[in-house]
């Protein structure tokens, strides 16, 4: 019997650490979901009146750093004037990597 103990506790060992590693793995962010943090982020700061994001990652390259990240922009109407944003946004993780105003 204590054969038949170690073999299942090395089974529910191999079981629990493949299921710790495929929820630890790095996920890409949506580009859907990317875009709503960014607007988040910056909503308090301007109003938005329109969005958009590239849905195809692409690789990016900033302070000697590789990265796959979404492009996108943002407009904000404001006294009548329309200001343009570009922005870069980390595909892993949804971190804003650049914000420009065009």
């Amino acid at each position: 019997m204590k054969i038949k103990d170690l073999l299942v506790g090395v089974a529910l060992g191999f079981a629990a650490g493949y299921a710790v590693k495929e929820a630890c793995a790095a996920k890409s962010v949506s580009p859907e979901k990317a875009l709503k943090q960014v607007k988040e982020n910056v909503s308090h700061r301007i109003p938005i009146s329109g969005s958009w994001i590239h849905m195809n990652p692409e690789h990016y390259e900033k302070n000697e750093l590789d990265y796959n990240v979404y492009r996108g922009g943002l407009s904000s109407t404001a006294s009548g004037e329309t200001k343009q944003m570009d922005f870069v946004v980390d595909a892993k993780t949804g971190t804003i990597l650049e914000l420009e105003k065009q």
